[in-house]
């Protein structure tokens, strides 16, 4: 009996009796090898039971529930988890916006290093993945895009890069026509400072209401960003000004136009962190909130009536970090790095071998060929090559001094030596047959102006490493740019003593499906530590294996 504050006695309600687990087969574990195998069995439901001593919680799989079974001994059942799948990880929404079975992205690597190959093998395995569209010719987009677009039969889980290109504009409308032609599903926008009409072009054709009102879109615009004042004008509604632009152009109906008004430019925005390439090097950990309470400040803003997923990519390489990434609120996470030493990457076996070698600390920053000029660096690899150096050389030169002939003659001779290995006239007569090819203006601007004139010839240089790397230029190896983020590190110390180890056997699906397996093990463990069980430190460390 207990009395209330008025001084009236009330009955307690009594204490319903515990709900007791008894074991089929399999008796309950409670040692730290029993906790891991049931931990990694994360395709059935687990059950937390109590010590029969009262002395902590162990687990249980199969087995039935009953408050009491005569002649039989249960266990106090503590709570129940149930299945989990690689699947169920991120945002269900990704899967049924995408056509996709997982929530798992294979970016763009520039240069084809993210083949046909590589994107056919993503979609057929139920994930998504981007052609590297940037830095190649218009010509070869346009065959590449064509071949995915007859190969895939209309599968909706397989897109194309549209890198931005500030010196260029005319390069981003021609790209954005192409993917608009062949009716690619998904663009990823890469390297964006601002919005272009390039990007809003492809974001709102198509846009459309469906049967019941809701605004359907023609191409699914994903937007990789690294800082918050970028992702803000992908996460807003196109800018008035733009639209009426491409209306005036004919590139947009006017109805697209209202439509695009209504709506974020993507609904898919990819929080990219320390990763190769273009990257401004910030921490997952610190960016990734930041976004998503960005996109919950936004949404809240527009009233929006379907939200925008967040996705997580940069230092992605191992299954830890993976569900790391999960775990902070990704939506989606999308891979590099760790795919570029695979057999269907477009990268040569000589530089596949260079990132299989690579450790965590093996990377650095160095100019950008296709933003030169504007000083922004991109992430490479460091070990084994004279790249970044090289490159990093060439812009102080170009900053520091208003042509080439300005520069002192023991440094020019230096720079055709070592950097160059032929004359600066040389690489200008090539240089030049490129321009007048790909964008007159340019060759007009360098014919008055000395100083582009030398900024040209020092971006073929940075543009040539690539390519040396690519096509497997072993007598320019130490010219090789790779782009490289330290999830490459990471992943080679995961995939150390496995079949991954080898660059030969690395397989794009494989290390995908590895990565979500092992972030699914990983999650499950983590609800069993939090739910008071003692996870030996062994369950939360996933090794490669071959899976279907």
């Amino acid at each position: 009996m207990a009395r209330s504050p008025s001084g009236q006695r009330h009955d307690r309600p009594a204490a319903a009796p515990p709900v007791l687990w008894y074991p089929d087969d399999r008796p309950a574990g409670f040692a730290p090898a029993e906790i891991q195998s049931a931990a990694a069995s994360i395709r059935e439901t687990l059950h937390l039971v109590a010590a029969p001593d009262g002395t902590g919680i162990g687990v249980a799989l199969g087995g039935s529930m009953s408050l009491t079974v005569p002649g039989r001994r249960g266990l106090p059942l503590v709570g129940t988890l149930p299945p989990l799948y690689p699947e169920w990880l991120g945002d269900r929404s990704f899967g049924e916006a995408h056509g996709a079975r997982f929530p798992y992205v294979a970016g763009e690597m520039a240069g084809g290093i993210a083949t046909v190959a590589m994107v056919s093998a993503m979609a057929r395995a139920g994930m998504l993945g981007f052609f590297g569209a940037a830095g190649l010719d218009p010509e070869r987009v346009e065959r590449a895009t064509a071949e995915l677009a007859v190969g895939l039969g209309g599968r909706p889980n397989w897109g194309v890069n549209l890198i931005h290109s500030p010196g260029e504009p005319a390069l981003e409308d021609r790209i954005a026509g192409i993917v608009l032609r062949h009716r690619v599903p998904a663009v990823s926008a890469s390297a964006f400072m601002s919005l272009t009409p390039a990007v809003i072009r492809i974001a709102a054709h198509g846009l459309r209401r469906g049967v019941q009102g809701r605004i359907l879109r023609g191409t699914r615009l994903f937007a990789k960003v690294s800082r918050p004042e970028v992702a803000g004008l992908f996460m807003a509604p196109a800018p008035s000004t733009l639209l009426r632009a491409l209306v005036d152009r004919g590139q947009l109906t006017g109805s697209e136009a209202e439509l695009a008004a209504r709506v974020p430019v993507a609904e898919d925005v990819t929080v990219e962190a320390d990763s190769g390439g273009h990257t401004d090097n910030r921490p997952l950990t610190v960016l990734l909130p930041a976004m998503l309470a960005l996109r919950d400040e936004l949404t809240a803003a527009h009233g929006y009536d379907r939200g925008i997923r967040i996705g997580a990519a940069g230092g992605l390489g191992t299954p830890t970090a993976v569900a790391g990434a999960f775990a902070l609120g990704a939506a989606y996470v999308l891979t590099g790095s760790v795919n570029q030493a695979t057999c269907e990457a477009g990268l040569s076996d000589d530089a596949k071998e260079m990132l299989a070698r690579a450790d965590m600390t093996d990377v650095t920053m160095a100019p950008a060929a296709d933003m030169f000029e504007l000083g922004v660096k991109l992430q490479v690899l460091r070990r084994g090559t004279l790249f970044a150096a090289r490159a990093t050389r060439l812009y102080e030169l170009y900053r520091d001094h208003e042509s080439w002939e300005d520069i002192p003659p023991r440094q020019r001779d230096r720079v055709e030596q070592e950097v160059l290995q032929t004359s600066f006239g040389t690489v200008w007569a090539e240089t030049l047959r490129f321009w007048q090819q790909r964008d007159p203006a340019q060759v007009r601007r360098a014919e008055r102006d000395p100083r582009h004139r030398m900024a040209l010839v020092f971006r073929w240089y940075l543009g040539m490493s690539s390519r040396w790397a690519v096509a497997g230029h072993t007598e320019r190896r130490a010219d090789y740019q790779i782009w490289c983020g330290p999830a490459m590190g990471a992943f080679n110390r995961w995939a150390a003593d496995s079949f991954l180890a080898e660059p030969s056997r690395r397989d794009v699906v494989q290390i995908a499906l590895n990565l979500l397996e092992g972030a699914a093990v990983v999650t499950r463990a983590h609800q069993l530590r939090s739910h008071g069980v003692a996870v030996p430190a062994t369950a939360f460390a996933f090794r490669p294996r071959r899976l279907a």
